[in-house]
C-alpha cells in the first residue's frame, strides 16, 4: 500500500471522513502534549530544579526527538495499536467509527485536564478504539485479543516495574550518599534530575507518539478500502508530523498536571526526583522496545510512589493517589462507553 506523503494528501483532500479522522487524531496528539507530557517534567519542577516554563520547553523538544528517533529504531508500539481492534467489513463505517473513537478521547482528556487529574491518554485511546470497534462489529469480535492482552501486560509492567525501580533506585542513592553533605551533592542531583526529566520526556514521545501513528496508519488503510495494516510501518513524514504536533501541545502548558504529580502527591527532594525520573524512563524504554503500549502517566506516578515509600508510606498523599486511581479505573469503561455511543451516533448520522 502506498503511504507516501503525496498519496496521503490526495486521500485527505478526496475523502471527507479521512480528513475529519486526521484532524481529530492530530487534535488528540495536541491534547496529549499538554495533558500527558507534563508528567515527564512534574518532578523536575516540583523539586525546583527547573522553572516550569523552561521545563515545558525542554519537554517539547525531547517529546519531538522521542517520537522521531524511537520510531525509527523500533515502531512496534505503533504496529500493536494499529492491529489492536477489528475495523474490518464496511470500510466507510469503519472510518466513521474511528472518528468517533477520537472524539471520545478528546472529551475524556479535556475533562480530566479541567479537573487537574493526570489521566492516561494511552488508556483513553485504547478504550475509545475498543468501544468504537465493538459498536462497529456488534460485539466482542471488534477486539483483537492477541494484541489487546499486551495492554494488560502493560498495566502490570508499568505498575510493578515503575514502583519497584523507583523504590530500588532511591534506596540505592540513599545508601551510597548517606554520609554526603547535602550542599555538596545538591548541584549534582539538580543536574541529574534535569537529564532524567529530559529522558522521561523523550520516552513519553516514543510511547505516545507511536500510539497515534498507529491510528493514522489505520485511518489511511480504511480510507483506501483495505482492512489490514499488516506489514505497514510509520513513514518518516508521519514521524515528523506527530513530533511537531506533540511538541506544540507540550509547549501550550500543563501546569495543573505538574502541580498534582510533582508537588501534591509526594514532597520530593532532588535526589528523589531523579530516582523517579530514571525509574519511569527505564520502564518506558523497556515497554517500547518490547512493543507494549503503556501509560506514561501510570508509569511516572507509580515510580513517584515507589520513591516516596522508601522513608514511609505516609509520605504519599493518598487522597491524590485515590483520585488518580479512580481516573485510571474509570478510563477503560468510561471512555470505552463514550467511544461506543459516539460510534453508533456517527454511523447513523454519516451513513
Amino acid at each position: 500500500m502506498d503511504i507516501s506523503l503525496n498519496h496521503f494528501l490526495e486521500q485527505v483532500l478526496s475523502n471527507r471522513m479521512l480528513l475529519i479522522s486526521v484532524i481529530l487524531t492530530l487534535g488528540v496528539i495536541l491534547v496529549n502534549g499538554w495533558t500527558d507530557a507534563p508528567n515527564a517534567i512534574a518532578t523536575c519542577v516540583g523539586t525546583r530544579s527547573m522553572d516550569a516554563q523552561d521545563a515545558i520547553f525542554m519537554a517539547a523538544i525531547f517529546n519531538f526527538l522521542g517520537v522521531l528517533i524511537m520510531t525509527l529504531l523500533s515502531p512496534k508500539v505503533a504496529i500493536t495499536i494499529s492491529k489492536m481492534v477489528n475495523f474490518s467489513g464496511n470500510t466507510h463505517h469503519a472510518l466513521i467509527a474511528l472518528c468517533a473513537a477520537m472524539v471520545s478521547i478528546v472529551i475524556w482528556a479535556v475533562a480530566a485536564w479541567v479537573f487537574g487529574i493526570p489521566t492516561s491518554e494511552s488508556h483513553a485511546l485504547i478504550a475509545g478504539l475498543s468501544g468504537a470497534a465493538i459498536a462497529l462489529q456488534g460485539g466482542i469480535d471488534g477486539i483483537n485479543k492477541a494484541e489487546w492482552v499486551k495492554v494488560i501486560y502493560g498495566l502490570f509492567l508499568s505498575t510493578i516495574i515503575g514502583f519497584g525501580l523507583g523504590w530500588t533506585i532511591c534506596k540505592l542513592i540513599s545508601v551510597l550518599f548517606y554520609h554526603a553533605k547535602r550542599p555538596k551533592v545538591e548541584p549534582f542531583f539538580r543536574g541529574s534530575q534535569i537529564l532524567g526529566a529530559a529522558f522521561t520526556a523523550f520516552m513519553h514521545g516514543a510511547q505516545d507518539g507511536q500510539k497515534f501513528m498507529g491510528v493514522l496508519i489505520l485511518a489511511m488503510v480504511l480510507s483506501s478500502g483495505a482492512e489490514s495494516t499488516q506489514g505497514i510501518n510509520p513513514p518518516f513524514w508521519m514521524m515528523i508530523l506527530c513530533s511537531i504536533i506533540m511538541g506544540v501541545g507540550t509547549g501550550i502548558g500543563g501546569k495543573k498536571i505538574i502541580k498534582s504529580v510533582g508537588m501534591d502527591m509526594v514532597k520530593l527532594e532532588k535526589y528523589q526526583g531523579f530516582a523517579a525520573d530514571l525509574a519511569a524512563s527505564i520502564s518506558l524504554l523497556l515497554s517500547t522496545v518490547l512493543g507494549i503500549p503503556v501509560s506514561t502517566t501510570h508509569t511516572k506516578t507509580t515510580s513517584i510512589m515507589g520513591v516516596g515509600s522508601v522513608k514511609r508510606l505516609s509520605a504519599i498523599n493518598m487522597n491524590i493517589v485515590k483520585d488518580m486511581a479512580m481516573a485510571w479505573i474509570l478510563t477503560f469503561p468510561g471512555c470505552g462507553l463514550i467511544g461506543y455511543v459516539m460510534a453508533k451516533i456517527f454511523i447513523a448520522f454519516f451513513n
